[in-house]
């Protein structure tokens, strides 16, 4: 039997972190199994996975002994222990919009989605009495400060254990130390087929261009604004003389379908993201 563990390392880029790290692992006799870091503006991000024999795990030492090199570092290292077989939870971030909430709910009852929704943090008080029907805890974050703001959703994320996010039409920008922390492991759900049509208003721009084919893009979030590895896209032809209203009304019933899809594809282990690109394994 082996027992597994996620580790995030998070903080000012110096020399020297990865050895520190990965050796203090290799001496408590862990086996990496997958690895990732970057620097973004001086922020240095990494992300482990390592394994244990269950004989060989002593899970209060690996946590003392990472608190120490984080306090020598002067970085931020949690290790959070992977119980086998348990069903992964989820947080959703929203803001006002219910279409794709309402999907991604409706797809855990009925078993399409086998995980558990742990959490529902939203910007504004919109959704929290949907929240309440499902009996999901609902925390109202406001977003004004963002540094503020972030730390909040953090902490509660970590206080409900929870494993991957999902947004579904949150229309806000996390900064790279947030998503560092949960690499991967963030699905959004943008209104066009991306590359195309960035930002808020993509249905907008997408009828003042007037193309002829609209779509949407499940994606994992990454450090650039709708530029993260793509999961799953959906579209469809636009009928002559149809109008924004109506264009914007199915663009959602695909985003809503899409969403679901691509964290169905993530629940099943069948994804794997190489430079950038998502692959299905």
């Amino acid at each position: 039997m082996k027992i597994y563990a996620a580790i995030s390392v998070i903080g000012r880029d110096q020399s020297g972190v990865v050895a520190r790290v990965t050796g203090f692992l290799f001496a408590q006799k862990a086996n990496i199994e997958g690895l990732e870091e970057k620097v973004t503006r001086g922020q240095f991000g990494m992300t482990i996975q390592a394994s244990w024999n269950a004989a060989e795990c002593r899970a209060s030492t690996i946590r003392a002994g990472l608190a120490d090199l984080a306090r020598v570092l002067d970085m931020e290292i949690k290790v959070r222990f992977l119980e086998p077989g348990r069903r992964q939870r989820f947080a959703l971030l929203v803001t006002r919009e219910t279409h794709c909430f309402d999907a991604i709910l409706a797809a855990c009852k009925n078993g399409t989605l086998k995980a558990d929704p742990a959490l529902v943090i939203g910007n504004h008080p919109d959704l929290a009495p949907r929240a309440r029907q499902h009996r999901l805890p609902f925390v109202q974050v406001p977003w004004a400060d963002r540094a503020k703001a972030e730390k909040r959703a953090l902490h509660l994320l970590e206080k409900h254990e929870i494993d991957f996010v999902v947004l579904p039409r949150f229309m806000k920008i996390l900064s790279p130390a947030f998503v560092w922390r949960y690499k991967n492991k963030i699905i959004n759900i943008h209104p066009s087929l991306l590359p195309s049509f960035p930002g808020p208003q993509a249905y907008r721009q997408a009828y003042e261009h007037g193309v002829k084919i609209v779509g949407v893009t499940a994606h994992f979030v990454s450090m650039h604004l709708d530029e993260g590895p793509i999961i799953a896209q959906g579209s469809f032809n636009l009928r002559s003389g149809m109008s924004l209203k109506e264009i914007i009304a199915a663009g959602q019933r695909l985003e809503a379908r899409v969403l679901v899809k691509a964290i169905k594809l993530f629940l099943n282990k069948r994804l794997d993201v190489y430079w950038g690109i998502v692959k299905e394994v």
